[in-house]
């Protein structure tokens, strides 16, 4: 068995075999190897999962989103490839394998992330109407209908151990697994939420700027942060030194 970075350099190199001496020449791509090592180095992106479940994680990965200048977590493939392993979404063999597929086919790994920020934006602006119960955009359910429908498409029902369970089949036409296979849970999750009677339960954190969504599955639904040591902090420390300053004045 060859090591991780073995199979990697040997799936970055171009094996062609001429026809007529029979022998295999194998040219180096110089480019997609340095892309690669320099991929190896680079420094996790770290996420906060407080949503409570997958959809709403996954809208969670844009920091202070109310304020006037939010922060954008997912700006490269790999850091969609850090969210899902974090999420429970990847297993680590399988998101290296993604990253190195992602250096060979950049391209559909741009794609895949254009669509990760389009179904994130779109769920968000549901779960924000369903949570102040105004009317939905028919394009916004029209963009998950379709992350849904490619998702399902994966679905099967495999058996390990003699135990049937539902599992993603992540390989493509080519046996390979698709670059687009983490968006595949987020879609079934989000559909499963709004679908059920748990999306009567979100809340939007009432930190200031925070914006993010969260599951309140407190006993009486008293939930107010999405997470009281940041956020719920934030706003105590805010309110005694408005009191501080009122009485001062």
């Amino acid at each position: 068995m060859l090591a991780n970075d073995q199979k990697t350099l040997w799936a970055l190199l171009h094996a062609n075999l001429n026809e007529s001496n029979g022998v295999i020449l194998i040219n180096l791509d110089i480019k997609a190897v340095r892309d690669w090592e320099a991929s190896r180095i680079r420094r996790e992106r770290r996420f906060e999962l407080r949503g409570g479940v997958v959809s709403l994680d996954f809208i969670n990965t844009v920091g202070s989103r109310l304020a006037e200048d939010p922060g954008e977590y997912l700006r490269s493939y790999e850091d969609l490839l850090d969210w899902g392993r974090q999420a429970g979404l990847l297993g680590l063999e399988e998101a290296e394998g993604l990253s190195r597929r992602a250096v060979l086919h950049p391209e559909v790994a741009k794609e895949t992330l254009w669509r990760a920020l389009a179904l994130r934006e779109a769920l968000h602006r549901m779960i924000s109407g369903a949570i102040a119960s105004e009317s939905q955009d028919e394009s916004d359910l029209a963009a998950l209908n379709r992350e849904l429908s490619i998702a399902l498409s994966h679905l099967r029902v495999m058996a390990a151990d003699g135990v049937y369970s539902w599992r993603w089949d992540r390989s493509g036409d080519d046996g390979e697994a698709r670059l687009d296979s983490p968006l595949w849970p987020v879609a079934q999750s989000a559909a499963e939420l709004l679908t059920s009677e748990r999306l009567g339960r979100v809340k939007v954190c009432a930190g200031e700027g925070c914006g993010w969504v969260f599951l309140d599955e407190s006993r009486n639904s008293s939930r107010r942060w999405c997470d009281s040591r940041d956020c719920g902090n934030r706003e105590r420390v805010r309110r005694h030194l408005a009191r501080k300053r009122a009485s001062n004045s």
